[in-house]
């Protein structure tokens, strides 16, 4: 599902509002996880799963079509962990 697929499936769903306001409040919520996970926090969407931020430690990496050894600085990256409902919803045991 893209998000546009999310949106279409919101405003079917809610028919009293346009594709426009479906489209603001999909963007606010991803804006709004956005900003608290560069704030480090974490998310959690009960039943769901848990956004989080994970550090990486600078490395050597290799680049996959030249072979090149490339050097990977510190970063940081997000980290989703899928909750225990969801994982027996995916495999129809709920």
């Amino acid at each position: 599902m893209t998000k546009s697929d999310l949106i279409k499936s919101l405003q079917e769903r809610f028919k009293t509002y346009t594709y426009q306001d479906m489209y603001q409040a999909v963007n606010i919520i991803f804006d709004s996880m956005v900003e608290a996970l560069r704030k480090g926090e974490r998310i959690e969407v009960r039943g769901f799963g848990n956004f989080t931020i994970r550090e990486r430690k600078p490395r050597l990496g290799r680049n996959p079509k030249s072979g090149a050894q490339v050097e990977l600085s510190e970063r940081r990256v997000p980290f989703f962990k899928t909750g225990k409902e969801l994982k027996l919803m995916v495999d129809n045991k709920k």
